[in-house]
């Protein structure tokens, strides 16, 4: 896998890009700041760039506006956004695009190695990687009545987890469903949201974006 960095802490960066050539993966290119970035991927694009939110010179959300500018540019370039904080409105935009994969975890995430590197492999193969608490942050919602109330609350907990990037396999996995009960739980889940299989978009993205929309 060939991997762009982009963080301005220059010890998190190299300690990403040792961790990564040990695990046998090609780090391209690092950057401190977002312009680097974005000159990084246009130069030689990447299958994977790692970002991080806040970055010079404001350190508001310069990453996150140039990972939204590499899906748009590149959307085969996957996209894995690293952060101490969550950023609701952009999490939804960044899973807009039907290509390359997205993922968002939160920086505390990449102690625990075996998971980060099981979403960046997620992400360079198309699918997203949402860390449980990302989600569960995103999810924070009003009272207000939402297409979401529908679902039960098993299919609310298959929602979340499709929603953190996993397959119907891992999803089983981790609620201890079979894989057939998994599939009727999403099924339903697509009819309560009303997506139906005749939409351009992936209906499995489409729950996923509703359910970080609401």
């Amino acid at each position: 896998m060939r991997v762009t960095l982009a963080d301005d802490s220059t010890l998190l960066r190299e300690g990403l890009a040792r961790l990564l050539a040990d695990e046998g993966h090609e780090v391209v290119a690092t950057a401190g700041d977002a312009a680097g970035l974005l000159e990084a991927v246009a130069q030689d694009p990447p299958d994977v760039t790692v970002v991080d939110v806040r970055m010079p010179p404001t350190h508001t959300d310069e990453g996150l506006r140039a990972a939204l500018e590499i899906r748009e540019r590149w959307p085969r370039v996957g996209v894995l956004v690293l952060s101490q904080y969550v950023e609701r409105r952009y999490a939804t935009e960044l899973l807009s695009r039907p290509e390359g994969g997205v993922g968002y975890l939160l920086k505390d995430r990449v102690a625990q190695v075996d998971e980060f590197l099981e979403a960046l492999d997620r992400v360079a193969e198309g699918r997203t990687a949402f860390d449980p608490e990302v989600v569960r942050r995103l999810l924070a919602r009003s009272t207000h009545t939402d297409p979401l109330e529908r679902l039960t609350p098993r299919e609310g907990e298959v929602l979340g987890t499709m929603a953190q990037g996993h397959t119907n396999a891992a999803i089983a996995a981790r609620l201890h469903l079979s894989q057939s009960a998994v599939e009727k739980y999403i099924n339903s889940i697509f009819a309560k949201l009303d997506l139906d299989s005749s939409q351009g978009y992936s209906r499995r993205v489409l729950a996923v974006l509703r359910y970080l929309d609401s």
